[in-house]
């Protein structure tokens, strides 16, 4: 178990029989995702908070971010729905980041009918079409700020530098990066190519950057393969803009839940103690608007 509290910022849950929901991406006839690799051990019926809950109970996480996962329903305000309803019942998720379709000319009323459920933090519109150059798109982005929503997001590199641009003409809204960037490959080239990337983007003092899902690129990680990318993250941004996820169960395909936050642990144990906490727990707490967590001094 991890001394320090963990705020898990990335898990999906899913019901492949709910009758309003649909996972596209888990659907029997879907392709497997190249870079994840074969993912059938994900394709259960189900996975809900109850069962995280059970998998994660000996591993001190103190709060949950869910992060969109019902990708292709008639109603996205479905999933915030039954989401909530895992929150009254067992107090996860502490935050809920749904999606909305931000290109939508109707997206204000859809993040109006998202916000009316009280652990709604943020938005994620998962898609690669030019986005973040669309005029269209970001008049619905610049709807996050009436409700204080983080946008969660997975630039490409050759699009971080857009997306550095568009979070500097919406400084009210905190632009967060998932996944470390998403880094695709772990040969030295690319490192460079995203270290540079990632630089870039960072200058934009109101994005922050989520370390998690490494092992979707790295099937065999080990502390030491993940080691240059978790502390680039932290030197790039800075300890007061990054935290942690686990992209669970996705990433449950490689390791072991416990495995995971004994690595972000292990290659943070020289930090200063606040720093630690910091990275663990306090970050998320602020950009997702959760009370902190009573840990001791």
């Amino acid at each position: 178990m991890a001394a320090i509290p963990l705020v898990d910022t990335h898990v999906h849950f899913h019901d492949l029989r709910h009758p309003k929901l649909r996972y596209s991406w888990l659907e029997p006839e879907a392709p497997l995702d190249e870079l994840t690799g074969p993912d059938d051990a994900i394709r259960a019926q189900r996975y809900w908070a109850d069962d995280f809950l059970a998998e994660t109970r000996f591993h001190n996480v103190a709060k949950v971010v869910h992060v969109q996962a019902a990708i292709g329903s008639d109603d996205p305000v479905e999933e915030t729905r039954w989401l909530q309803d895992f929150a009254h019942r067992l107090g996860v998720p502490h935050g809920i980041v749904a999606h909305a379709d931000l290109s939508r000319p109707d997206v204000a009323h859809t993040l109006d009918r998202h916000a009316a459920f009280a652990n709604l933090r943020g938005i994620r519109d998962l898609r690669h079409d030019g986005y973040l150059t669309d005029p269209a798109w970001e008049l619905g982005y610049a709807e996050l700020a009436r409700h204080d929503l983080v946008c969660c997001d997975d630039p490409a590199l050759e699009e971080m530098h857009d997306a550095r641009r568009l979070a500097e003409r919406h400084p009210s809204i905190t632009l967060c990066v998932d996944h470390a960037g998403y880094p695709r490959r772990r040969d030295q080239a690319y490192f460079e190519r995203w270290r540079t990337a990632m630089r870039d983007l960072a200058r934009a003092n109101n994005v922050v950057v989520k370390i998690s899902g490494l092992g979707q690129a790295d099937h065999r990680w080990t502390i030491s393969s993940l080691r240059p990318w978790v502390l680039e993250c932290i030197e790039i941004f800075g300890v007061e803009r990054a935290f942690f996820g686990s992209n669970w169960p996705v990433d449950r395909l490689y390791s072991s839940y416990g495995d995971v936050v004994h690595a972000y642990a292990e290659i943070i144990s020289d930090f200063p103690e606040a720093d630690q906490h910091a990275l663990f727990h306090g970050n998320a707490e602020r950009v997702f608007r959760l009370a902190p967590e009573e840990v001791a001094a």
